[in-house]
C-alpha cells in the first residue's frame, strides 16, 4: 500500500501520487491522492488544468463505481466545456472533454472531440504531445467499446519513442476492456523490457 503523509510536497505531486495509486489499484491511496489535489485542478499539458473531478471519475470507473463515476464526470464536464470555450484551439482541452464524454457514455461526442484534439496537435507538428493525444484517443475508443479503433491508435503510439509504454499497458485500468485480446497482448509484448545477456 502506498503511504504518503499530508504535506505541501504531497499537494504538488498529487497527480503523480494518483498515478502510482491507480496503477497499484489501491483505493485508499487513490482517495488520499485525490484529497491532496488542489480544488482548482492539476496543471497539465498546454496550460490547462485537469479538474480534480476528472481524476475522481477515472478512479470511480477503475473501481467499477458507476454512480460515482457519472457524478464526477458530470461535474468535470462543466469545467472542461468552459476550458474548450476559452481555448478552442487547445488540443488537450478537446482531449479532456472527449475523455469525460467517453466516461459519460457519450460515444459520438467523445470520438469527435478526441479526433479534433489530434487534428489540432498532429504528430507532424509536435511528436511528443501529438502522441499523447493519440493515446488519449485510444482511451476514448476503449471506453466507448470501439476496441478495433483503440487497438489501432495504441499500435501507432506504441511504435513511437514517446508513445505509450509497457508499464502503462500492463498496469493501467484504462486498458482493462482490451485485456485478453491477442492484438492488445501482442502490443504489450512488443514493449516488454528485453533481457540482456552480460558478457
Amino acid at each position: 500500500m502506498l503511504v504518503v503523509k499530508r504535506s505541501k510536497a504531497a499537494k504538488e505531486f498529487a497527480d503523480d501520487l494518483f498515478r502510482c495509486a491507480i496503477l497499484e489499484r489501491d483505493p485508499v491511496a487513490v482517495n488520499r491522492a485525490l484529497d491532496f489535489m488542489p480544488a482548482d485542478g492539476i496543471l497539465e499539458y498546454n496550460s490547462i488544468k485537469y479538474p480534480r473531478e476528472f481524476f475522481a471519475g477515472v478512479a470511480a470507473r477503475a473501481f467499477n463505481d458507476t454512480a460515482a463515476a457519472l457524478g464526477s464526470f458530470t461535474a468535470a464536464r462543466v469545467i472542461a466545456e468552459k476550458i474548450v470555450r476559452d481555448q478552442p484551439n487547445n488540443g488537450f482541452a478537446w482531449s479532456l472533454l472527449g475523455q469525460i464524454d467517453a466516461g459519460l457514455g457519450g460515444k459520438e461526442d467523445a470520438v469527435r472531440e478526441g479526433r479534433r484534439a489530434c487534428e489540432l496537435v498532429p504528430t507532424s507538428k509536435d511528436a511528443v504531445l501529438g502522441l499523447g493525444l493519440i493515446t488519449n484517443l485510444a482511451t476514448i475508443y476503449a471506453w466507448t467499446g470501439e476496441k478495433d479503433w483503440a487497438l489501432e491508435q495504441l499500435a501507432v503510439s506504441a511504435q513511437a519513442p514517446f508513445g505509450v509504454h509497457y508499464g502503462d499497458l500492463k498496469l493501467d485500468p484504462v486498458w482493462d476492456s482490451l485485456r485478453g485480446d491477442p492484438r492488445f497482448e501482442k502490443i504489450v509484448a512488443s514493449l516488454a523490457p528485453k533481457e540482456t545477456v552480460s558478457k
